[in-house]
């Protein structure tokens, strides 16, 4: 990491990650460190709320779904208990909607999942109306489809039929892409 960078940190390099894919926070808490953070690790809602309450960080990067809510109610309780927190919200599952609740209750930036710890300091570092480099590694197109479709199946209960209809596809066409391995 460039030495600039560490300098951007300032005094307060304290850092949530709330996300309860314990292998992939506790990789991205060992990569934050060597980029300057001085990480802390919840795996929950409830965690991440009592975390935030207690000792509010200078950053945060919050997971959007967690097994026992929505991480967007972490957000609200950084946003309250330090409103200078910067926040970036992680999700599998981008969608628009919730890309602009994040950003109107207090996130400075949303990625999408897989994204690096290289695409998470810059988003966390950006100032100002400067918008942070594109992601090294985007999603392809097929992927970002696969995660729809995936997030759909099991928002309908992993019903084929009701999925299927619900985004105007054939039923057979739906089993075959459920079937195959997610695309890179």
């Amino acid at each position: 990491m460039p030495e600039e960078d560490f300098a951007n940190l300032g005094d307060d390099r304290s850092l949530l990650l709330v996300d309860d894919d314990e292998p992939f926070v506790k990789r991205l808490a060992r990569a934050m460190e060597k980029r300057g953070f001085l990480p802390e690790t919840a795996e929950s809602v409830a965690e991440g709320k009592a975390i935030a309450t207690t000792r509010p960080p200078a950053y945060a990067v919050v997971d959007l779904r967690l097994e026992d809510g929505n991480g967007l109610d972490v957000v609200e309780t950084l946003r309250e208990k330090r409103p200078g927190c910067r926040i970036v919200v992680l999700t599998g599952y981008g969608a628009i909607a919730t890309a602009v609740a994040a950003v109107k209750i207090g996130a400075i930036d949303y990625l999408s999942k897989p994204a690096d710890a290289n695409d998470i300091t810059n988003a966390l570092l950006a100032r100002g109306e400067a918008l942070p480099l594109p992601p090294e590694n985007p999603m392809s197109a097929d992927r970002v489809r696969w995660e729809h479709i995936q997030r759909i199946y099991e928002l309908c209960d992993r019903n084929v039929s009701e999925t299927a209809r619900r985004l105007n596809m054939h039923r057979r066409t739906l089993q075959r892409i459920l079937a195959k391995r997610s695309p890179k």
